[in-house]
């Protein structure tokens, strides 16, 4: 009788359910998430604790106190870190959910630039990346 000469298979072998091959897009997309959502945890604290590092202007378009932005940065670094942990772990539903708090997070940002411009427009430049990345990544290697 002849035997099959193929390895046998391990359990960790085959693809995962739910989850993905990363590329080094989809990586990089996930590190800056990490840390873009780690910075607006601590933009958020230092907002929420009325730092004087913040200009406050009286002649806004809309007006929403510091606090209130401070936790609005809080609560969106907080989902845009457990993302990028996720999409670096392989999760498919990460990078989706990536998408739409790294959206999320550009459009808050930009809100937030009459208090701190230089950093609000890095972020925005950063989420706005991160953004293009996943939704890159999802399609390259939906290809590969």
């Amino acid at each position: 009788m002849s035997r099959d000469a193929a390895p046998p298979r391990t359990a960790g072998a085959g693809p995962r359910p739910g989850h993905a091959p990363v590329s080094g897009t989809t990586v990089l997309a996930a590190a800056l998430m990490i840390f873009g959502g780690a910075m607006a945890i601590f933009e958020g604290i230092a907002a929420i604790a009325e730092d004087d590092l913040f200009v406050v202007t009286r002649h806004y378009v809309f007006e929403f106190s510091l606090a209130g932005w401070g936790w609005v940065h809080l609560i969106l670094g907080i989902a845009i870190v457990v993302a990028g942990c996720a999409v670096l772990g392989g999760a498919l539903w990460a990078r989706f959910l990536g998408v739409f708090v790294a959206g999320l997070g550009a459009i808050a940002n930009f809100l937030w630039v009459p208090y701190y411009p230089l950093w609000a427009l890095t972020l925005v430049a950063v989420n706005l990346f991160v953004v293009w990345a996943l939704c890159t990544g999802m399609h390259r290697e939906a290809h590969a």
